[in-house]
């Protein structure tokens, strides 16, 4: 069979996750308990055979990818790709300002409206869709066969296992997207399949995922 098993994974926690504060592709770093969860991936990752690795470029993806990297031994590949949605001037903001400043575009992105283009530069969820899908489909099809580690964000995970499961873009989420949590799915040139989710067991202590909150 043509198929490559893909590991997903969302980046460490920053201090903005905590503060519930849209990060979008603005280049935030991971704060001290990201950094121990980056470790800590890197460690239950230890014992995989890894034929290649990717991340977004943002510092908090690709510093997470860096420590699965020393571990492995398999080098990291930036690929813009996979970065974030971009939430244009929702970008920098707390859900509670986004809230009080624009209430009608905050409507449209809770109920994920996959029309809805955040302005200032923003991507609607399909054009979002659209780019995780596409890349995360390109970098399996390179390795045939073998097992792809992904490292990327809340959003990228979220259409990710929306493409596994058949959900739709406007589907409730009922899904975790824990930092550091592992994921797997199976990718043929069917598409995608889920084999399973939110493993957290390697993590002593879990950050906030933001559950119910329209990250992509």
């Amino acid at each position: 069979m043509n198929a490559t098993r893909l590991i997903v994974v969302r980046h460490g926690e920053t201090a903005w996750n905590v503060d519930t504060r849209i990060q979008g592709q603005l280049d935030i770093d991971l704060n001290d308990l990201g950094r121990r969860q980056a470790r800590q991936l890197a460690e239950a990752l230890a014992d995989q055979s890894i034929d290649a690795l990717y991340a977004s470029d943002l510092l908090r993806a690709w510093h997470t990818a860096q420590a699965v990297a020393r571990t492995s031994g398999v080098a990291a590949t930036a690929e813009p790709l996979l970065r974030e949605r971009a939430f244009g001037h929702f970008e920098g903001r707390t859900f509670a300002e986004i809230e009080a400043r624009w209430p009608v575009e905050a409507r449209l992105w809770r109920t994920r409206d996959p029309d809805f283009t955040p302005p200032e530069g923003g991507e609607s969820l399909l054009t979002f869709r659209a780019r995780v899908t596409d890349a995360a489909a390109a970098l399996a099809a390179r390795h045939v066969g073998g097992l792809v580690v992904l490292v990327a964000h809340g959003g990228v995970m979220d259409v990710l296992y929306r493409a596994a499961t058949g959900q739709s873009l406007q589907a409730p989420r009922t899904w975790h997207l824990g930092n550091a949590a592992i994921n797997r799915l199976l990718w043929t040139p069917q598409g995608f399949s889920l084999v399973g989710w939110g493993d957290v067991a390697h993590l002593t202590q879990e950050a906030g995922d933001e559950a119910g909150v329209p990250r992509a």
